[in-house]
Formats: structure tokens, C-alpha cells, sequence
């Protein structure tokens, strides 16, 4: 049975540093949600607005979201859009 509460409790990290991270995206036009964070430490989010069909929207993903949360929240082991 999965540790609801580690989960629940990394979901809310998540949730305060996408908050950090949205008005960078916002500023471009785009923004982010996010969709789940699974037991594994792997967080799911939507890239939507002009992140969601800007090429660089991957290295967004990857180097700034991603960067972001796995060092601020250690139990995040990766970030994949949705």
C-alpha cells in the first residue's frame, strides 16, 4: 500500500514551487499545471498557453521546471508533461 501521506505532502511542495515558477512562463504567454505526483517521485504537469506548442518547451520542462523542483524537493525524481 502506498505512503498517501509522503505523497500528499510532496504534492504540496510541488504545488508551492510551480507557484515560484509560473510567473516566468506567464511572462512568455505560457503557464503550467499540475496534473499528479506519483508514489515514484515522478511529478506530471501540462505545459499550456504558448508553452504548449513553443519548441522550446522541452528544455523549459527539462532545465528550468525540472532543475527547479529535483533541487528543491529531493523526493521528485522527474518531471514529464502530459
Amino acid at each position: 500500500m502506498a505512503d498517501t501521506t509522503n505523497t500528499t505532502d510532496t504534492r504540496k511542495k510541488v504545488e508551492d514551487e510551480i507557484k515560484k515558477i509560473r510567473p516566468m512562463l506567464q511572462a512568455d504567454g505560457g503557464d503550467i499545471e499540475l496534473v499528479d505526483v506519483e508514489d515514484d517521485g515522478t511529478v506530471k504537469v501540462k505545459l499550456v498557453g504558448a508553452c504548449a506548442g513553443c519548441a522550446m518547451s522541452q528544455y523549459t520542462l527539462k532545465l528550468g521546471v525540472e532543475r527547479v523542483l529535483k533541487n528543491e524537493i529531493p523526493e521528485v525524481t522527474q518531471v514529464v508533461s502530459v
